[in-house]
């Protein structure tokens, strides 16, 4: 090989290397476009929840439909509703 066709083969393989740097940054761009829009969507759907949230706390909503817990009566409750003649428990 001559020297030219060796400087134009380097040339050559320069321009292939500084090809696949930049498509490297330009994936690395789009990557972190994403990312940073992902992020986006997921701080407004965070935001929305903890709105929920704080409606459903704040709501004052009833417990209509729901099964009564029951308290378990301790020994002294149950001895003064004997005293006191209140069979209704």
């Amino acid at each position: 090989m001559t020297d030219e066709e060796q400087k134009k083969e380097e040339s050559q393989q320069e321009v292939k290397q500084e090809g696949e740097a930049a498509t490297l940054v330009d994936s690395a761009i789009t990557a972190a476009q994403r990312l940073e829009e992902a992020n986006k969507k997921t701080e407004e759907l965070i935001r929305r929840q903890e709105e929920m949230f704080a409606k459903q706390k704040l709501g004052g909503r009833s417990d209509a439909g729901q099964p009564q817990e029951k308290k378990e009566e301790t020994p002294q409750e149950y001895a003064k509703r004997m005293m006191s003649n209140n069979l209704e428990k």
